[in-house]
């Protein structure tokens, strides 16, 4: 598959918006659950990710997923293990495996930021207000399935390489195409 009309999205919808292109640029699929890496004009990972089970959406209390153009305003848990819960966005100093049925926040955040303001930005409609994160979840077994109360869970190792890689101010385009 050609994924370069992704990175010439990501692209278009960050210049429409007054924002230049970032060394690395992520895209996410909400139908295909599926998010791909860009450095420069390459696709340097592709990752299967788990969205939101409600439909998507950028208002508050929704649980869905908000799509459009976002940045990485945050990237906490860099030297927490593999596998740690963070609650609050703090590792709580227990790891996934000791926990059964909650739907956990583990390994590493990249805490988003909307860019459109109105749309995901401002208001009730403000992904960094509503804590929307890239992050590792207990239920790996869920990925490639709408699972999600709205972040993009990603399997932990997956996650680490994503956190690694990329810097703060990445932009992030969430598609519901």
């Amino acid at each position: 598959m050609d994924v370069s009309p992704l990175r010439e999205t990501i692209i278009l919808q960050a210049g429409k918006r007054g924002f230049k292109p970032t060394n690395h640029l992520i895209h996410v699929s909400i139908p295909a659950q599926r998010m791909h890496v860009f450095e420069g004009t390459t696709c340097v990972a592709a990752y299967t990710v788990s969205t939101s089970k409600n439909p998507p959406s950028c208002r508050r209390d929704s649980g869905g997923t908000p799509d459009g153009l976002h940045r990485v305003a945050e990237k906490i848990g860099a030297d927490t293990p593999l596998g740690t819960v963070f609650k609050g966005r703090i590792p709580t100093g227990g790891f996934y495996w000791d926990y059964t049925d909650q739907n956990l926040i583990t390994t590493r955040i990249l805490w988003l930021e909307g860019l459109h303001p109105g749309h995901n930005q401002g208001g009730d409609r403000d992904s960094k207000n509503r804590y929307i994160y890239i992050h590792g979840t207990n239920h790996e077994d869920l990925l490639g399935t709408p699972h999600s109360g709205g972040c993009v869970n990603m399997s932990n190792t997956d996650v680490i390489e994503l956190f690694d890689r990329v810097d703060t101010g990445t932009l992030v385009w969430i598609d519901r195409e």
